[in-house]
């Protein structure tokens, strides 16, 4: 299936701005759908956006407005264009992707997607 990784993490003052990136070692074109998940330190593991490849986007209240996930073929890599950060956006980033199910009643899956990136962490600082 090949590997997610993402990368663009770094340390940023409030109210700036991050592009995360996912490359997906494989064809990312099989993926039927792509997200991203953040886990701050303490707290679980939350979905924040998915896109399917219907072009299907979501966006959790608290990122809308301020987020954009968006999808390169030619790239093979899905993006996280991250604006006006605050201090509750400090967390580990994870790119995951599933290749079936992503147009059934239950997706995503509560239990998270089939492919997992290994994590970069944004730090916001005031």
């Amino acid at each position: 299936q090949g590997d997610l990784a993402e990368s663009g993490g770094r340390s940023v003052e409030s109210g700036g701005s991050l592009k995360l990136s996912c490359l997906d070692s494989g064809y990312i074109w099989e993926n039927c759908g792509m997200g991203w998940y953040r886990q701050a330190p303490g707290k679980e593991r939350e979905l924040i956006s998915f896109r399917k490849s219907n072009d299907q986007t979501m966006y959790i209240p608290s990122v809308k407005g301020r987020f954009s996930i968006s999808v390169s073929n030619p790239d093979n890599s899905l993006y996280l264009q991250m604006n006006n950060l605050s201090i509750d956006d400090t967390a580990t980033y994870y790119c995951a992707a599933d290749r079936q199910g992503c147009y059934g009643p239950s997706w995503p899956p509560a239990s998270g997607m089939s492919r997992w990136g290994k994590g970069t962490q944004v730090t916001v600082f005031a």
